[in-house]
């Protein structure tokens, strides 16, 4: 194998030198400010500050409205995250089947991506909304009261519906790639010797995607914990009653709504770390069961 020479050794740091300072200014250096404003404490105003070390930390983790964005963030990521992937997979297989105008669909499918996070909210509560929604009327005629305003369940089912929708898009586009990087005469050979779609599927096809479908598992959960804001911002604020806040909406509303600093940084911080520990979470114990062919 040929080396790769710089002629100078300075060159290659300042071939990284952009992505490094890029990095270091808004992720390194706001997280450092984040875990100091976390030991301490001052008012809104910001006129007096204390340092009050971990107190931030074990006020948070003891307060109840905590628990309770920690569990709705559970329960809202891990169905945002299945649901969209196990959609996009499905729709994936269901184009690949198809033989004329394969080109036109998949352009269709992916659409949805380029509508922005707070659009596609909005949308979704305009099509559910209680008084004139499209949808919202035919579960009424089924005797459902729909009404995601003040009812918590209604609230978290649209939430993770928009969510939901706005992923699909993104899964589809690497699921469709992945398949069509699948040999063919693997498929071919399994049907030869008396398999099913469905068991070829399960046995060659979804095998190989395990990197694909790894890849799209990491970047799910940090979409589900992170850029699912502006979807929550702009269905439901967080309500009714805190029935769709989330941990990174409850930062955002203690922070920058109530002004509450010091808690909202610890409250940042452990978001952070959770998803750290995540990310090594998945990369431990699900990446080795992932066979890159």
């Amino acid at each position: 194998m040929r080396r790769t020479v710089f002629p100078h050794k300075l060159l290659p740091w300042l071939l990284i030198a952009p992505q490094l300072a890029i990095t270091l200014i808004f992720f390194y250096w706001p997280a450092l400010q984040a875990f100091r404003q976390s030991l301490l404490k001052e008012d809104p105003f910001g006129l007096k500050t204390s340092f009050v070390g971990l107190a931030n930390f074990r006020k948070v983790l003891l307060d109840p409205a905590y628990l309770n964005a920690a569990k709705v963030t559970v329960i809202f990521s891990v169905i945002v995250a299945f649901a969209a992937m196990a959609i996009a997979l499905f729709l994936a297989v269901q184009v690949e089947k198809i033989r004329r105008g394969k080109g036109f669909y998949r352009t269709m499918m992916i659409w949805p991506y380029a509508v922005a996070t707070a659009i596609a909210g909005m949308m979704w509560l305009f099509l559910f909304n209680p008084t004139f929604g499209t949808f919202a009327k035919p579960l009424r005629a089924m005797g459902i009261n729909w009404n995601p305003l003040l009812n918590g369940d209604h609230a978290m089912i649209l939430v993770i519906a928009a969510a939901t929708w706005k992923q699909i898009s993104y899964n589809f586009l690497f699921f469709a790639a992945g398949l069509q990087a699948i040999p063919k005469s693997l498929i071919e050979a399994s049907a030869i010797d008396g398999a099913s779609r469905r068991y070829s599927f399960w046995t060659i096809s979804f095998p190989l995607l395990a990197p694909t479908t790894f890849f799209l598992l990491v970047v799910n959960t940090v979409y589900a914990l992170f850029d699912t804001f502006g979807i929550i911002h702009a269905v439901t604020g967080g309500g009714p009653g805190k029935s769709t806040e989330t941990l990174v909406y409850k930062v955002y509303n203690d922070g920058f709504v109530n002004l509450i600093m010091g808690e909202s940084a610890a409250q940042s911080v452990i978001l952070m770390v959770i998803v750290i520990a995540l990310t090594a979470i998945q990369f431990r114990f699900i990446e080795r069961r992932v066979h890159y062919g």
